[in-house]
This record gives C-alpha cells, sequence and structure tokens, in this order.
C-alpha cells in the first residue's frame, strides 16, 4: 500500500530543512538539487516542483536563516531590570550567546554575506533584515540615551544601536576564528568598558 500522503507545506519544510543541513555541512557552493533531495529522502524532482530551481531554493534557505538569526527577542526578565544601561548590556549578553550557540547558523549567514557580493538579490535581502535587527535595538538605545546623557554625550540612537549590532556580529567572528578559546563574557567586558571611557573628540583632553 502507498504510504500516507505529507501535506505540501510540511513536505516543503522537510526539504528546507534538508537545505539547511547540506549548506551547513558543505556550503552555499556545493548545495545542489542532488545533494538535497538525498538528504530530505525525495525525489530530485520533488524539490524542483516546490521550489523550482536551485536558486530559488536558496533564496527561500536565506530567508529561513534570516527569520531566526536577526529576530531580536527581549526576555522579560531582562525587560523588567530598572536600568537602560543594565538592560542593554544584558540583551548583548544573550544576542551573543545565542549566535556563538549556533556556530552553523554562523557559518551559512557567512556564506550568503560572500554571495551577496556578486547576487543583488541576495545582498538586498541581508541589508533588509540586517537593518530591521539594528533598527529593533533603537528602543534600548534611545532608553540609555534618555537616562545616561552625559556618559554617552554626542551619541545618537542609531549611532548606539549599530554599535550594539557591531558588537554582537564581532561575537560572532571571533568564535568562528577561534571557537576553543572565545569567551562572551571576556568579549562583553571589553565592549563596555569601552562604551565606558568614551569620550567626544572634541571634547577630549
Amino acid at each position: 500500500m502507498p504510504g500516507k500522503r505529507v501535506p505540501e507545506p510540511e513536505r516543503r519544510e522537510q526539504i528546507l530543512a534538508a537545505t539547511y543541513d547540506v549548506a551547513a555541512e558543505h556550503g552555499l557552493w556545493e548545495t545542489t538539487i542532488l545533494r538535497v533531495s538525498a538528504a530530505a529522502n525525495v525525489s530530485p524532482g520533488l524539490v524542483i516542483f516546490h521550489f523550482e530551481t536551485r536558486r530559488q531554493l536558496l533564496l527561500a534557505l536565506l530567508d529561513h536563516v534570516l527569520a531566526t538569526t536577526t529576530v531580536l527577542l527581549v526576555d522579560p526578565a531582562v525587560a523588567a531590570l530598572p536600568s537602560p544601561i543594565d538592560r542593554l548590556i544584558a540583551v548583548l549578553r544573550r544576542e551573543m550567546s545565542r549566535l556563538i550557540s549556533e556556530p552553523r547558523q554562523i557559518r551559512l549567514t557567512f556564506d550568503f554575506w560572500m554571495a551577496g557580493v556578486r547576487d543583488a538579490a541576495i545582498r538586498a535581502k541581508l541589508q533588509t533584515e540586517f537593518a530591521r535587527y539594528r533598527e529593533s535595538f533603537r528602543p534600548l538605545a534611545e532608553d540609555v540615551l534618555r537616562a545616561e546623557p552625559d556618559r554617552f554625550v554626542g551619541v545618537t540612537a542609531e549611532g548606539l544601536a549599530g554599535l550594539s549590532v557591531s558588537i554582537i556580529k564581532g561575537c560572532a567572528v571571533q568564535s568562528m576564528i577561534d571557537a576553543d578559546n572565545f569567551d562572551v563574557e571576556d568579549h562583553l567586558a571589553a565592549a563596555v568598558g569601552l562604551m565606558s571611557h568614551f569620550r567626544p573628540e572634541s571634547t577630549a583632553a
């Protein structure tokens, strides 16, 4: 008797999950429809039915990676912290820890970033999502600047939000370079130390 028919959305997710596994192991350039179909235990024709082309399959994978990488979720316990700077630092710590716990996702993100150098569609998706992720830090940054204007003289909410994302993404890079020795707390302490001693150039002694 034939097996139970799998609903199309479920089959699509199955193929996408297999694509993630193949790309994480072999890299984007070695991610082919044949490899994905073998990993998903489906026919190459079924992969084509759902995604039409290899390019569309990889763009769908990019959407999946971004949806799970560039989403900022503030824990209720963090949101309840009375100090805005403590809230921001707690969010930085959580995001840094989250990213380095997902090394395959980091590698895929950088693979897509390299592909985006020559592919306008990939580049546009990355730029849009990274801009949205940076914008999600704006409320935290605005709270910090209102609470501590003397500490961040001349700093804008855009600047502080951008720095926050830079610290997080820099953490991801360093964890790839030296995974065995990288320490989130050390990286964060260094970043906070730099912010603590920041002085605008115009007022520096």
